[in-house]
């Protein structure tokens, strides 16, 4: 997790990091706030501590977790509401609403027992029922549909939510960091949760007051959060540059950019994203499993991360982040020119003919385009000339949908409990490359049912890396922007800028 603090040239729009996260094939679109640290001005002057600690709020717009803008609303859901499990700065889940669960393998069927003495902010209880609503209504939902697509059912069973599957999967909490809303009031304009914070209205303006009866304690950092009305990413830039608000969550590598300056922190936190080299597995020269370990070879992840992501991404070579436990670090490979050269030679790539192909890329990301450009460059060696196809999104999407390429460079958002069959699977709704590969679908169902995660992500990880359908490159890092010297002990997560909100400072003016 990095932390900076520092005068930043602040590149506004696409907002990050949330608990509502859209489940999409490629590439996150949406509207947010991108920073670029690379460029610090150590004359600015320091800024005053504010008297009051702000986020920005769009009035106009629905705080429904499940069907919620991106961006700002997800941020103030955070303090509103809360899943069954949650996250944590290794993407392993931990119990939140939940309090046990246990797993029929036999049935495929979850049984979570709710937390006791939780209510909502209007003093009702938490029951089985509302847990079970706001899953089934998520499980139609635009954002959380794909990611619940290998659930049956969800029925309220007393305390309990009895879930059923339709495919094995022994960590299914790694999904069921959904907010929960009380059932009945999904369609208000502010949900009821049983988060740490309440939204009160009074005389037209809006705040967050600190939820008195939260069944985590009185552990707020402060009583009041105001509410800065924002409905557009202008307004939002504004506030924050102005320091009328002191926290925004952030993507520092997406799409696009307007500079204003300040004097701000920033710090990441790692997330389920991934970016990677895909094959078109069909191509003559690229149906060739030994092809494709060896140009994997020639790609220098660490370089990739630090020139060109500026370190806001961890180096990968397997299709799960490296924070996970489940990550095959012996696995490993240290880059090595000679181990590239040798492997080519190996493969037949070193003989003087020339293979030309094309690299595939979205060319509305600077960030992405540059990357491209710097891999076609890299492994243009020996017999390998590769050059680069920047695409608009949808010329982009359409090509990877029609097999339109020959490598591209692909990013998705992965789930938490590190499911691949869409990725590489047989069929699976991300492999643009047509790979089929009968033993890997049964290391993937296998992974599925295992209940030794880590021995058969292990398993999954080596067939991948000696068949390399595709080259994983990095995980992506999202950011929160907070005014320099506010905040303390903030620990950011990939769904919640708020995580461990009991070890959180906020230092304001004369105290506050």
């Amino acid at each position: 997790m990095n932390i900076r603090k520092t005068a930043i040239l602040l590149l506004l729009p696409v907002f990050l990091l949330s608990g509502c996260a859209r489940e999409l094939p490629e590439e996150e679109e949406g509207l947010g706030l991108e920073i670029d640290a690379s460029s610090a001005a150590s004359s600015e002057p320091e800024v005053p501590l504010p008297v009051s600690f702000a986020l920005p709020y769009n009035q106009d717009a629905a705080l429904d977790p499940i069907t919620c803008p991106d961006g700002i609303q997800q941020t103030l859901g955070t303090l509103l509401y809360e899943g069954l499990f949650e996250l944590d700065q290794q993407l392993e889940p931990q119990n939140k609403l939940c309090s046990s669960a246990s797993y029929d393998a036999e049935a495929m069927t979850w049984t979570l027992q709710l937390r006791s003495g939780v209510t909502f902010s209007d003093g009702s209880p938490l029951t089985a029922g509302d847990v079970a609503a706001t899953l089934n209504r998520a499980r139609t939902s635009q954002r959380y549909q794909t990611r619940l697509s290998s659930i049956s059912s969800v029925r309220a069973s007393n305390d309990m939510v009895v879930i059923t599957l339709n495919k094995a999967n022994t960590d299914l909490p790694a999904l069921l960091d959904i907010p929960i809303v009380k059932s009945g009031t999904e369609s208000d304009a502010v949900p009821l949760g049983t988060g740490p914070y309440i939204l009160v209205t009074e005389g037209g303006s809006a705040s967050l007051a600190a939820n008195t009866s939260w069944w985590g304690g009185s552990v707020q950092p402060i009583s009041r959060i105001e509410l800065v009305d924002c409905t557009t990413t202008d307004a939002v830039r504004y506030q924050f540059t102005s320091h009328a608000v002191q926290l925004i969550t952030a993507d520092l590598t997406g799409v696009s950019s307007m500079s204003a300056a300040g004097n701000f922190a920033f710090q990441d936190a790692d997330t389920t994203v991934l970016q990677y080299v895909g094959f078109h597995t069909n191509h003559a020269l690229l149906s060739d499993p030994a092809v494709r370990r060896a140009i994997g070879l020639g790609i220098d992840r660490e370089a990739v991360v630090n020139a060109y992501l500026s370190g806001h991404a961890e180096a990968a070579q397997f299709p799960v982040s490296p924070v996970c436990v489940l990550y095959p670090q012996e696995l490993e490979s240290t880059y090595s020119y000679a181990a590239f050269e040798s492997a080519m030679t190996e493969a037949g790539l070193n003989s003087g003919t020339t293979h030309s192909l094309t690299l595939l890329v979205n060319s509305e990301n600077s960030f992405k385009v540059s990357i491209a450009k710097y891999l076609a460059s890299a492994l243009s060696a020996f017999d390998l000339e590769i050059s680069v196809n920047a695409l608009p999104w949808e010329e982009y999407q359409a090509a990877l949908a029609a097999g339109n390429f020959d490598l591209y460079y692909g990013e998705t958002r992965l789930t938490a409990d590190w499911d691949l069959t869409q990725l590489v699977g047989t069929g699976g709704s991300l492999n643009f490359g047509n790979y089929t590969d009968p033993v890997l679908d049964d290391l993937l169902a296998n992974y599925g049912a295992a209940e030794d995660r880590a021995a058969s992500m292990r398993s999954v990880c080596a067939y991948l890396s000696n068949q390399t359908p595709i080259l994983p490159v990095c995980f992506k890092r999202t950011s929160v922007l907070t005014q320099a010297d506010v905040l303390g002990n903030l620990s950011p997560t990939a769904s919640n800028p708020f995580y461990g909100l009991e070890n959180l400072i906020i230092h304001l003016k004369d105290g506050g």
